[in-house]
């Protein structure tokens, strides 16, 4: 931000759409914005938050980050280093209701956290904020309602265009609107939010935006009324991926599948100051949940490293929903593995995981030599002297982590992965694998069944894929089963032309 005497100058970033752009060229102040691409991503010793979480990591300290709340565009990632827990975004099964009826008698379920009593469940007079043909009335941006008479109306605004949601309502407010429909774009799908809005409101969906746009554009009176519902609980799909939660690849380190796992990131409860609670929802809602269950392992497990209290958490992940779907993304098809890592968090099963993949801060060292960093730049991350020369450096593919992440394609048609896994369950435990082949690709693990004979024993093991087929991605499973655990790792297959 630039201050004059007579002008304030500010910018910001924002990931826009070309309409939400032509919204914003048309509001009052506009001078211009600046095309930019996404990435690349910091390298990992001039990212101090990667920098840090290496020092604490050496220390014991257990490290979780927000993936980032700029999904659901691809590779937005941040906090991608393989000694992070990197955290998605995802609901929970609940909302705060806000049911909008029309003069048709059609209805759709929204969210807003106020509920008010006083709002009777009257018909209003509706009315799109885009009816004028103005981009910038439909995003209902502040001061473009001159002109367009929307007091005493319900209005339905468009979700986007880098206005926050709740300043939209305060705009539809202050020019005389009783009540506003806020409905997503199509990028952001079904996902919803509850937020504290300064009048009755409700977010909706893409396709009911849709359809009540439809509705309004058919008829010469339409209208709507706000029914207030209150929580409700046991709704589903829950849980599902919501659409700001950042998505992989990873540019940093494409080798490394992030994000590593998603937990409760929409909605939940907050402290917030000058009010009982509030609603807030972001990734990094999400974050200090996993960090919370993290201490909770430690607690119990006391031993164990950052890196195995990561795979515990990750390979004791749920991929399904409470029905037992696949968890499914803000469009409702089913999420990928850039969208959710390895599933959505599993307190209860991460607290016995049967097998852990361990890492020490000299393995994360040798992964950095590996990926082609240069022995000043390792020496930055580890805050001591390092030279790769004398490393035995470990390539990226085989760092024990506990995903999979290969590239086949071209002239490499073939990979063989290592890792190797111990034992924290019971002493005498019998383990066989079971692999889930991404599609196109030929799958095979060595040796095929682990015998442990005592506790915090090691076993190596080694995955050899070959590409059969495949086009541009593809993703899969490995198990390692025994009679009590099910020790889950997700493979993701990137396929060069």
């Amino acid at each position: 931000m630039i201050h004059m005497y007579t002008n304030v100058i500010s910018g910001f970033a924002a990931r826009l759409t070309e309409s939400e752009l032509e919204a914003m060229s048309a509001m009052p102040g506009f001078v211009r914005a600046y095309p930019d691409r996404i990435g690349p991503s910091l390298p990992f010793d001039e990212d101090t938050i990667a920098v840090g979480a290496f020092g604490a990591i050496e220390k014991g300290v257990f490290v979780s980050c927000a993936a980032g709340n700029s999904g659901p565009v691809p590779s937005t990632l941040s906090n991608e280093a393989p000694w992070i827990l990197t955290v998605a975004a995802s609901t929970m099964d609940r909302n705060i209701r806000v049911t909008v009826m029309l003069g048709n008698g059609l209805s759709f379920d929204g969210e807003s956290i106020f509920q008010p009593n006083s709002f009777p469940p009257a018909l209003y007079p509706l009315v799109y904020a885009g009816a004028n043909g103005n981009p910038a009335t439909a995003l209902c941006a502040n001061g473009s309602f001159d002109g367009f008479d929307v007091k005493g109306k319900i209005v339905l605004c468009d979700r986007g265009g880098g206005i926050a949601r709740l300043e939209k309502g305060a705009a539809v407010l202050s020019a005389g609107g009783i009540g506003m429909i806020l409905a997503n774009q199509a990028t952001d799908g079904y996902s919803t939010l509850a937020d504290a809005h300064v009048l009755p409101a409700s977010h909706v969906g893409f396709a009911a935006g849709d359809q009540i746009k439809a509705y309004i554009n058919s008829s010469s009176n339409p209208t709507s009324a706000f029914l207030f519902k209150g929580t409700i609980l046991g709704t589903s799909p829950a849980p599902a991926i919501t659409s700001f939660s950042s998505r992989g690849p990873s540019l940093a380190s494409p080798g490394i599948l992030k994000p590593d796992i998603t937990g409760p990131g929409v909605g939940p409860p907050s402290n917030y100051t000058g009010t009982t609670f509030n609603i807030i929802s972001g990734t990094s809602m999400s974050t200090p949940h996993l960090s919370g269950i993290a201490a909770l392992i430690k607690s119990a497990r006391p031993d164990w490293s950052p890196a195995a209290i990561k795979s515990a958490i990750m390979t004791t992940a749920s991929v399904v929903d409470h029905s037992g779907k696949p968890i499914v993304n803000e469009q409702l098809l089913p999420a990928d593995l850039f969208a959710i890592g390895a599933g959505h968090v599993n307190p209860v099963k991460a607290s016995n995981p049967g097998l852990v993949y361990d890492l020490s801060a000299d393995d994360y060292i040798a992964y950095l030599c590996g990926l082609g960093y240069a022995s000043k730049q390792v020496s930055v991350i580890a805050r001591r002297t390092i030279d790769c020369s004398a490393v035995s450096s470990i390539p990226e593919k085989d760092l024990n982590y506990p995903s999979i992440s290969v590239t086949l394609g071209g002239n490499t048609t073939y990979a063989m992965v290592e890792r190797r896994v111990k034992n924290v369950g019971n002493a005498g435990s019998t383990y066989w694998a079971e692999v889930g082949a991404p599609y196109g690709t030929y799958a095979r693990v060595h040796p095929p069944v682990l015998r442990f004979n005592y506790v915090n024993q090691e076993k190596r093991f080694f995955v050899v894929f070959k590409m059969v087929g495949g086009g541009g991605g593809s993703q899969g499973y490995l198990k390692w089963v025994s009679v009590n655990h099910e020790v889950r790792s997700p493979i993701s297959i990137t396929y060069k032309h």
